[in-house]
């Protein structure tokens, strides 16, 4: 006996597009002594966020990830 088909609609997840809040702020340049700021784009392990999970331009998203390897290297941040 076939089974009788399904007559639900599947909802669609409405997704936002992500802003920059960097250029929201209109940042010019990052300081690398900012540690809280660093912190933000970074995982508890101290992995740098990509850019589809901030939502980063790319122009900022490489100051970022500049920034923050230089705040590594001086041991500001893990």
């Amino acid at each position: 006996m076939p089974r009788p088909t399904a007559t639900r609609k599947r909802r669609r997840k409405v997704v936002r597009k992500k802003v920059c809040r960097l250029c929201e702020n209109r940042v010019v340049a990052i300081d690398f002594k900012d540690v809280e700021l660093l912190r933000r784009y970074q995982t508890e392990k101290g992995k740098i966020l990509p850019r589809r999970i901030t939502g980063n331009c790319v122009k900022h998203q490489k100051m970022l990830g500049a920034r923050i390897k230089r705040a590594r290297n001086l041991s500001l941040v893990l």
